[in-house]
């Protein structure tokens, strides 16, 4: 039996979950995480938030743009040459290498803002369909156009 690897498509789409997840029942496969780590949530009906662990990452050191149907978020450091003493690092397990990280969203799914709590970047998006793609509920009024067809005849 063979294993198609989805995490790709799975880690990199934003509104497309449903649909993800039946393709991740039916393959068995599991999301794989990778630098920085992320989590997709859906926080409401239309609404979904990206949280991104960017422990280390300032406002200054992170950018957020948006283009068509994809969300790029990037974080890179800034080597400062300071006259401070530096402390020898004897354990670095807070990596602070540079990352760039591309979603992919669904159409009508817009970034509606951003936040850096905690080390936690936090990116709202909605998804807002337009009103002429909504369905409608369609009346029938058939006793008024058998009416009409009765007065031509």
């Amino acid at each position: 039996m063979r294993h198609f690897d989805l995490s790709p498509l799975y880690r990199s789409t934003v509104g497309f979950d449903r649909m993800l997840s039946l393709l991740d029942q039916a393959t068995g496969t599991e999301p794989a995480v990778t630098y920085p780590p992320y989590n997709i949530e859906r926080t409401g009906e239309t609404a979904y938030r990206i949280t991104v662990a960017v422990a280390g990452f300032s406002e200054e050191d992170l950018s957020i743009e948006v283009k068509e149907n994809s969300l790029l978020i990037r974080g890179s450091k800034e080597s400062k040459d300071e006259a401070e003493p530096r402390a020898e690092i004897l354990h670095q397990g807070i990596a602070a290498r540079a990352f760039e990280r591309r979603f992919q969203m669904a159409e009508h799914v817009e970034v509606t803002g951003a936040s850096l709590r905690n080390g936690l970047l936090h990116v709202e998006l909605v998804r807002k369909i337009p009103e002429a793609q909504k369905p409608r509920r369609i009346e029938i009024n058939g006793a008024k156009v058998v009416e009409a067809s009765r007065q031509a005849a």
